[in-house]
């Protein structure tokens, strides 16, 4: 009996560690171009236009949930995720010093992307934290939770993205439990790496292992697209554009 427990035990095993690597492993996929060549170049596009390409991937749920905004009516910024992960926690001890290594490690090119565990009450990033990033040369930030600081914020012209404004900080309301971690907002996870995309629509995420391909792909949508704005442009017929593959 004692056999069979130990290859159940196993089985067990071998099961859990596919899950773990599923939901836990972090793509290191290289680009047959620069990581900054990447980003700029889906800059050129915009999130509706790549949305509609990962359709073609079989991915439904890539764009955040619609409760995030962004602070202005931004045009496109695109970066590498950079996850932290928060929650509610009256704890204090210890919090500042986690902050400070989280900081520290937040690098140039990054999209954080922050999981506030739906706090409704603190909030998350403000001034000194867009001072911070911005000095770092993070690309932008988007925040499921609360910020403050907003004129500051403003003033600073950096790309932001967030549910709600409050005055709370959040030194006794809420603790940073995790960073370069999976985090999931809505029905998106995000790992770190993955491009992150954010214009006046809000939100997509792109996974690293497809991104290239989804870039191609999507660098043809947005060619024919003009395209087909020349031919309602010019007159022609919904029939007539669409015998010529054109789409609305």
């Amino acid at each position: 009996m004692g056999n069979v427990d130990d290859y159940k035990k196993e089985i067990g095993m071998m099961n859990l560690e596919k899950l773990i690597q599923e939901r836990e492993g972090i793509s290191k996929a290289e680009f047959p171009i620069s990581g900054k060549e990447l980003l700029k170049r889906f800059e050129q596009l915009y999130t509706g236009a790549v949305n509609d390409v990962m359709r073609e991937f079989c991915l439904l749920e890539q764009a955040l949930p619609g409760r995030i905004k962004p602070l202005r009516e931004y045009r496109t910024v695109a970066g590498f995720a950079f996850t932290v992960k928060s929650s509610p926690n009256v704890k204090i001890q210890g919090e500042m010093e986690y902050r400070t290594q989280m900081l520290d490690e937040m690098h140039e090119d990054s999209f954080v992307i922050w999981d506030t565990s739906r706090d409704q009450k603190a909030t998350l990033w403000g001034g000194v934290m867009t001072a911070t990033a911005k000095g770092k040369k993070v690309k932008a930030a988007c925040i499921d939770g609360g910020i403050r600081d907003t004129h500051q914020i403003l003033e600073a012209d950096f790309p932001l993205f967030y549910e709600y404004r409050i005055s709370n900080g959040s030194l006794g309301r809420c603790l940073i439990t995790d960073y370069q971690a999976p985090v999931k907002i809505g029905d998106v996870t995000v790992k770190p790496g993955d491009i992150v995309m954010g214009d006046i629509d809000g939100v997509l995420v792109v996974p690293r292992d497809i991104a290239y391909d989804v870039l191609i792909r999507s660098e043809e949508i947005l060619e024919n697209e003009k395209k087909i704005f020349g031919w309602v442009k010019e007159g022609q017929s919904i029939q007539e554009i669409s015998n010529k593959g054109g789409y609305f």
